[in-house]
């Protein structure tokens, strides 16, 4: 122990004891300058000097475009970029796509043919082809009680009597264009797409009440109207609606912007959808776009 405690003051000695340095000029060995250092003055400046070396380096690395020439270096401002960069590409191919399907279909239009039936290539739709749905003996004695229950019912139109069709109600167009898709129950195509100018105004058909003006992922902004009679008129792929629900709205009034909103979409249209009694109809066999 004792040993111990006499090379431990030994140690502290030699790091105490004092060293004169002189710089003298080699010509004439004149005294230029005289410093008194011990070891561990000597140690400590060296230590000093590592950190402040080491601090530096880092500081240099961390706040400054070198860090980007160390490999695997990560940068959180670059990751970002190029997450960015790769979801701008993809949103610009499906636009593309989109657009060019769009140009397609106006060309088919203009030789007299039918467009093709796009679809996106991003949609998954299931397949309910080989689904049975089966209808009970209830189901079709209630299906045959309320068509004949509404076999004679009437509404009033216009000061006219008018008897479960719509032959005698003046729909107002809620858009003038061209007829690009035209509705097919077989295809579940239950409206009418309308090609027109960019930035046209969408009308209502009928008086009646908005009783839903929303976004969804398929048909992107979307407005329904209810009017008398059970009827209930869609309009989708808005690029805005000036409308909200609750709002009472006359015939002819301006109630959305034509858009390219939502997935499926193939280009700026309205799709429009006429209701009468909980089922879809035909629009064109009462209204001339």
């Amino acid at each position: 122990m004792k040993q111990k405690k006499e090379a431990k003051k030994e140690v502290i000695k030699k790091l105490k004891k004092r060293y004169h340095l002189k710089m003298v000029r080699e010509a004439n060995l004149e005294e230029v300058m005289a410093l008194h250092v011990t070891r561990f003055s000597i140690y400590l400046i060296i230590s000093a000097v590592i950190l402040i070396t080491v601090g530096v380096v880092a500081a240099s690395i961390a706040f400054t475009p070198l860090r980007q020439l160390i490999p695997g270096y990560p940068d959180s401002k670059l990751q970002k970029m190029i997450v960015y960069n790769a979801q701008m590409v993809d949103s610009l191919s499906n636009e593309l796509l989109i657009r060019d399907q769009y140009l397609q279909s106006i060309q088919d239009i203009m030789r007299g043919s039918e467009p093709p039936s796009h679809q996106n290539p991003h949609d998954t739709f299931q397949n309910y082809e080989h689904i049975d749905f089966s209808i009970s003996k209830d189901d079709s004695l209630l299906r045959e009680q309320v068509e004949q229950e509404s076999q004679f019912s009437i509404a009033q139109v216009n000061g006219e009597m008018v008897a479960n069709d719509l032959s005698r109600v003046h729909f107002y167009p809620p858009l003038k264009g061209i007829v690009t898709n035209e509705f097919d129950m077989l295809q579940n195509h239950y409206g009418t797409d309308i090609v027109a100018k960019p930035n046209q105004v969408v009308s209502v058909v009928l008086d009646g009440t908005v009783i839903e003006a929303t976004w969804s992922v398929e048909f992107g902004y979307i407005i329904h109207v209810q009017h008398e009679h059970n009827l209930v008129s869609a309009y989708k792929h808005n690029s805005e609606l000036l409308k909200t629900v609750g709002s009472h709205v006359k015939v002819g009034e301006p109630i959305a912007i034509i858009g390219n909103s939502g997935e499926l979409t193939w280009g700026p249209h309205l799709h429009f959808e006429l209701w009468f009694n909980g089922t879809p109809i035909d629009p064109e066999k009462y209204i001339n776009f």
